[in-house]
């Protein structure tokens, strides 16, 4: 009985330990578990030595019918463990180096760094990766290895680069839209974090925590991509014939200030930005400062109607010079030819200084001034798009009589392209000034539109009246005067052309002979569905003039979008337009001597009879407007160069 009683008392003693141990096991499991879990995760985690963070995919930038333009694609990075690599770094480089963008110093160097974790080649090429994987495969290397990411790609190559701009290589927007829509548009972050193992290398297979945030918006853009690709391929030919140093075109819908198209030149391809120039990535079209020249007669003279300062049929008597401030003031052709009584439209049709600068004298500097602001300029648009400049404008309390005539002619004032799209946008729209834009709508990451971009009035400049009184006569610019080369038979469009000294941004005044020739049109006028301006900055082959080298893309451009908006030719009383065989005035052809046998001037327009004798090299003594209907030196006369030319013209 007592060996029974000292057995069970043993047995209990050794039941209360166990149960003792478990309960201190039991307590501990609760305090690693529940009271010190957030210690031990922090010492779990501070064996980890790589943080990863990886881009989740960027939004998709549309063009208006959702073309992509910018998008993200899954690419591959390659990444290396300098303490698990099988072979020396030298090796390593050696078969890497040709496959990848680091060179093999740098290489090596990234390979003997004590750390777990180095990138050797962010968002790789296809072809390069497989290459690297293949090596990897036949070597087997060991401690090098890929993981994907999203990597910013541009389908259409430069189409739209200065508006789309590009993305670095961290998804940072570094320009355009890119840079400005950032937010909207940028993925969430991935960390991949990777634990170690006592000895500190990385265990390649285990992630302790994995995060993917939701992608950012989608952007659908007032671009359409056909009508980029016109505008573009139009600018590429004009750079071409002329060899300018830039060009820009800027297409917009004068009814709802959308941007359909906006290109320049030179240009880059986003995808490879780092092989563009700084001078590349400038969106000109609304960065560029110039003097507008003759494109800014007509807003000069639709202030001076709208004010009552001028009348449509007040007559000026042209003598060939304005005299302000002791400062003579001469025609385009320097000749001192007046061109006699004309009117508002002539003095229009035909681009005359003396007649602008008479009617901005009469007007004066507080009218114009307020109708020019009223027009936009000295303001930026709002347009979204990175560094709009404002313009420089006249303090018209400061202005001599020799001032104000020099704004009336273009000249002394400083526009960008798109200022001038949105005021003769208003001029094509009754008036109505729209706001430009870019932007048409927003989308969430389940396509779903959540804003939309709203047409926007931002002003009405002048009277409808006044504004289609301005239309008809830039209408009969294109059909009889300066303007004719940018005419598309069997349609009815406006437009204007300008030649300006190319202002000195740095020292001041104009640069010696470059320059700035521009054009800048509307229509259909029965139903304006386009503002383009044409602008070949400095051009260095033929022509230097607006009606010569941009009248003639507006054109190319037009016979392209007539077709593709399958707009109908004008038709009036129910009569189709007839074809008329168009009529041409022979090459400039100087003989050896460098005389000049003369063509028959009989029939051509006012515009291309000066043109050809400009060429030529001949002066240009002009007598009415119009149409030729004489001259006084037969045709097939020989003259020398520099000789006087009169022309009888129908009105």
């Amino acid at each position: 009985m007592n060996l029974s009683g000292s057995q069970n008392k043993r047995v209990e003693f050794c039941a209360r330990a166990f149960l003792f141990v478990v309960l201190v096991l039991v307590y501990r499991l609760v305090d690693l578990q529940v009271i010190d879990q957030s210690e031990l995760q922090a010492k779990n985690l501070s064996q980890v030595q790589v943080d990863r963070k990886l881009q989740s995919p960027r939004g998709t930038i549309y063009d208006r019918h959702g073309k992509p333009l910018a998008m993200s694609v899954v690419t591959k990075s390659l990444y290396a463990d300098p303490k698990m690599i099988n072979k020396s770094p030298q090796d390593m480089a050696e078969l890497l180096a040709p496959y990848v963008e680091m060179s093999k110093d740098d290489i090596v160097k990234a390979l003997q760094e004590d750390t777990a974790f180095v990138w050797i080649n962010r968002m790789m090429e296809p072809a390069q990766s497989k290459a690297v994987q293949a090596i990897i495969d036949e070597q087997k290397l060991v401690g090098i290895n890929f993981v994907e990411e999203s990597k910013r790609y541009y389908p259409n190559g430069n189409l739209a680069a200065q508006v789309l701009g590009f993305v670095g290589t961290d998804d940072k927007g570094l320009d355009g839209l890119e840079m400005v829509l950032d937010d909207e548009l940028k993925g969430g972050t991935q960390q991949e974090l990777v634990a170690t193992d006592n000895k500190g290398y990385a265990i390649f297979g285990s992630v302790l925590s994995k995060f993917l945030p939701d992608k950012g918006k989608s952007v659908t853009l007032t671009i359409d991509a056909n009508v980029q690709f016109i505008a573009e391929r139009a600018l590429d030919k004009a750079m071409e014939y002329t060899a300018a140093k830039h060009a820009s075109v800027i297409i917009m819908d004068p009814k709802t200030g959308e941007i359909l198209a906006m290109a320049n030149r030179p240009t880059y391809d986003p995808n490879h930005y780092n092989q563009g120039s700084e001078e590349d990535f400038k969106n000109i079209a609304v960065t560029n400062l110039y003097e507008p020249g003759s494109t800014f007669k007509p807003l000069i003279a639709s202030a001076a109607l709208a004010s009552g300062k001028w009348k449509l049929d007040q007559v000026y008597n042209d003598k060939g010079a304005f005299v302000a401030n002791g400062h003579v003031m001469q025609n385009w052709n320097g000749e001192g030819y007046g061109y006699g009584p004309v009117k508002l439209l002539d003095i229009l049709k035909f681009s005359i200084n003396t007649g602008m600068a008479e009617i901005g004298t009469t007007t004066g500097a507080e009218i114009l001034s307020k109708y020019v602001r009223a027009y936009g300029f000295g303001s930026t648009t709002g347009i979204e798009l990175p560094g709009e400049g404002e313009g420089i404008l006249y303090d018209p309390k400061d202005m001599s009589k020799l001032d104000v005539a020099t704004m009336s002619i273009g000249q002394g004032v400083a526009v960008t392209p798109l200022q001038m799209v949105r005021a003769f946008g208003a001029l094509s729209n009754g008036g109505t000034m729209m706001k430009p834009h870019i932007i048409k709508s927003y989308s969430d990451v389940k396509g779903e539109v959540t804003s939309t971009t709203e047409p926007q009035v931002v002003g009405q400049p002048i009277p409808a009246e006044t504004a289609k009184t301005i239309v008809d006569i830039l209408e009969k610019e294109v059909s009889e005067g300066g303007g004719t080369k940018a005419m598309v038979e069997g349609y009815h469009f406006g437009g204007k052309t300008g030649t300006a000294e190319k202002l000195d941004t740095q020292n001041g005044g104009y640069l010696d002979g470059q320059y700035i020739a521009s054009f800048i049109g509307f229509g259909p006028v029965e139903d304006p569905k386009f503002v383009v301006l044409v602008a070949i900055d400095d051009p260095q082959k033929g022509s230097i003039y607006g009606a010569q080298i941009a009248a003639p893309v507006f054109k190319d451009i037009m016979v392209q979008l007539v077709r593709y908006y399958q707009l109908s030719p004008y038709v009036k009383d129910e009569v189709a337009v007839s074809t008329v065989p168009v009529k041409t005035l022979p090459p400039v052809n100087p003989s050896s001597s460098g005389s000049i046998t003369l063509p028959d001037f009989t029939g051509f327009t006012f515009g291309e009879v000066r043109d050809w004798l400009h060429q030529a090299g001949l002066k240009f003594k002009p007598d009415g407007t119009g149409r030729a209907l004489s001259q006084d030196e037969m045709p097939g006369t020989t003259v020398k160069q520099g000789t006087a030319i009169t022309v009888h013209f129908n009105h």
